[in-house]
């Protein structure tokens, strides 16, 4: 019998929950491993608990909202452990651009179909066989359209292992998404490159250098080993960090090809 999908839902409609769980009870291949009501009691449960193979998450709930139980997942480093599915009744374009950088796999409105929303949930699951790759593929590319690179970035930086609260995962994103627009800028990464991701942070090009290289350090030392084998695997096999601008244009250089974009 293969694996069930242990899920847990988090919504401060406990009849809604009640739906959810009863519709999934009905499938096999799902378990809901629990029922929440607030984001204090998610934050609660993800810390003490076994993580579910899917979070799904209400975005708007009393006491700490989804986007609070996001930014608190990922400043404790437990974002990567569990596929996200942010729930919302609003469709604002900077909530969804918010989520997906905070590291929602997928996002629906409600109200929404349940069987679109099991099919989502197993395309998700199904990353080993790549079909949750192209998913989010597909996804990415209609945000590519619209000029938004930054959900196809967000997948590699953290499938590679950057820890979302360090300021270089920030960097990262920022300096792949000019590159992928001005190719040229890499021919010039201290003079315009670092000083224009240091101006949409507040920050100082000297700080922004040092942050990629920690982000870069980090990975080597603690990222996922798979993807650095799958996306820098030159560097690994001659056991040579790659530099902060070899970094950069090796994950700009695979969504342009992904997505042929020149």
């Amino acid at each position: 019998m293969e694996k069930t999908i242990d899920i847990l839902i988090v919504d401060d409609n406990k009849e809604f929950c009640q739906l959810l769980a009863e519709f999934f009870d009905e499938n096999d291949e799902f378990n809901v491993v629990g029922m929440l009501y607030d984001g204090e009691q998610a934050l609660e449960y993800l810390e003490n608990n076994k993580k579910p193979d899917v979070l799904i998450l209400d975005l708007i709930m009393p006491h700490l909202d989804g986007i609070g139980v996001l930014e608190e997942l990922n400043s404790k480093e437990l974002i990567d452990e569990m596929k996200i599915v942010a729930l919302t009744a609003m469709g604002h374009d900077k909530i969804m651009k918010t989520v997906l950088e905070l590291g929602v796999h997928y996002y629906i409105m409600k109200p929404f179909d349940l069987d679109k929303l099991t099919q989502r949930i197993k395309q998700l699951m199904e990353a080993e066989s790549g079909a949750a790759d192209n998913f989010t593929v597909q996804n990415a590319e209609l945000e590519v359209e619209n000029g938004n690179y930054k959900p196809l970035i967000t997948k590699i930086i953290q499938e590679l292992g950057i820890p979302a609260h360090i300021k270089g995962y920030r960097y990262v994103r920022q300096a792949v998404e000019l590159v992928i627009k001005d190719m040229d800028l890499l021919g010039a990464v201290t003079k315009e490159l670092y000083p224009q991701v240091a101006e949409k942070f507040d920050s100082t090009p000297s700080r922004v250098e040092r942050a990629i290289r920690h982000a870069i350090d980090v990975v080597w030392q603690r990222g996922n080993q798979t993807a650095l084998k799958k996306y820098f695997k030159n560097n690994i096999n001659e056991n040579v960090k790659p530099t902060n601008s070899q970094f950069i244009a090796r994950i700009a250089d695979t969504i342009m090809v992904n997505l042929k974009v020149s």
